[in-house]
């Protein structure tokens, strides 16, 4: 199975380099790319050939469209002639439906839409895949695979995606944010900047393995470190008189609400 990636930014090459750790064979992966700077980069570092994206289209059996949203519909009418039936087109990009790509594309060729995250950078990202109206079983599997290359994958109805872009596409800013806040708190009780980042970020990842490897609902969690009357709960009373679990619900309806506002505005 040949698989060629287009769009060679920064989630382009985390696909790339995910497979190749993977153990797909550099000879099985081609990459569309116009910037001849970026073509010559990528070939130094990976060995993998460089085409344009018409013949990655004619050449793949499976083709991965890692390209900003506002591009997708140029991307499409270029590839479009040169897609047959059978072949699997796997979409990354923000907000696109299955039924906008299909409906550029020749009657046959499968479509399956998936919402990935930046932790596939360090290979702990988690990708939502749905499948179009061509897709069988195979184009599942098949797409499952090139996502598992960098984290966790999980298949989703394609109308849970707006909500799935609000939780997991746009969770870890939300969660950078809580560690850039919790940072700036510890500096301002004191603590050097060093210290209280060190203290955060290895607070965030135990606390995030101790979910993962316990399988304990995160209240439980929660009021294990919480003592009557003690320091966890005098500050769990201040988030609480805050609403900041209201203000967490607010944002997320809020990213689903934009997700849902940027596919209607392509279609």
């Amino acid at each position: 199975m040949t698989v060629a990636i287009i769009g060679a930014g920064v989630m382009g090459e985390t696909l790339l380099s995910g497979l190749l750790r993977a153990g797909r064979r550099v000879d099985d992966l081609l990459v569309g790319e116009k910037r001849r700077e970026r073509a010559i980069e990528l070939t130094e570092r990976y060995g993998v050939t460089v085409v344009s994206n018409v013949e990655a289209a004619d050449k793949a059996d499976t083709v991965a469209l890692v390209v900003k949203p506002q591009d997708m519909h140029d991307v499409l009418t270029e590839i479009a002639p040169h897609l047959r039936p059978g072949q699997l087109v796997v979409s990354l990009a923000a907000g696109i439906t299955t039924s906008f790509i299909e409906s550029r594309l020749p009657e046959g060729v499968a479509v399956v839409r998936v919402m990935p995250n930046t932790p596939a950078l360090v290979d702990e990202g988690m990708a939502a895949i749905s499948r179009g109206s061509h897709c069988d079983e195979s184009h599942l599997q098949e797409a499952e695979s090139l996502m598992a290359s960098t984290g966790r994958v999980l298949r989703v109805p394609e109308r849970q995606q707006d909500a799935v872009t609000a939780i997991s596409g746009s969770g870890p800013a939300y969660l950078f944010f809580v560690v850039e806040s919790m940072i700036e708190a510890g500096v301002h009780l004191g603590l050097p900047r060093g210290t209280a980042s060190e203290l955060v970020l290895q607070t965030v990842v135990g606390s995030a393995k101790l979910l993962r490897e316990t399988g304990e609902h995160p209240t439980v969690l929660r009021e294990r470190v919480t003592s009557p009357g003690g320091t966890t709960a005098a500050a769990v009373r201040e988030l609480e008189d805050h609403k900041v679990r209201a203000a967490f619900l607010s944002a997320i309806e809020a990213a689903r609400d934009r997700s849902r506002a940027l596919a209607e505005g392509l279609d």
